[in-house]
């Protein structure tokens, strides 16, 4: 059973930092690109980053650029999310996902709160 597993998340001041995680079992970690959407409250998805299977190339949306690093270890089959400089535009949950064989996986989320 393909599973994702997101942490990380919780309350920051504007200006800190965050570190997500999303824990995948049930499949070949390193054989598939990995991905990180959000949703803000009232809200559709907004996908913020991409990061390839083999190079490990990443990609952005223009939103989260110079300021949120996406990386995975397949030796722990995680992938994560370093988010710095926090805005309280950020204010979303945050999920995993994945694409295997046509479907589409994600986590149940992990909470991210900007605010002073």
């Amino acid at each position: 059973e393909v599973q994702l597993v997101e942490s990380g998340g919780g309350m920051v001041q504007p200006g800190g930092s965050l570190r997500l995680s999303c824990a995948a079992s049930g499949f070949t970690f390193s054989l598939y690109d990995m991905s990180w959407v959000r949703q803000a409250p009232g809200k559709g998805p907004e996908w913020i980053s991409h990061i390839n299977r083999g190079d490990s190339s990443t990609v952005y949306a223009d939103s989260v650029k110079g300021r949120f690093t996406i990386s995975r270890d397949n030796t722990k089959n995680t992938m994560y999310l370093q988010m710095n400089s926090l805005k309280p535009e950020d204010t979303a949950v945050y999920y995993c996902n994945t694409v295997l064989l046509g479907a589409a996986y994600w986590g149940q989320g992990t909470q991210v709160t900007v605010s002073s």
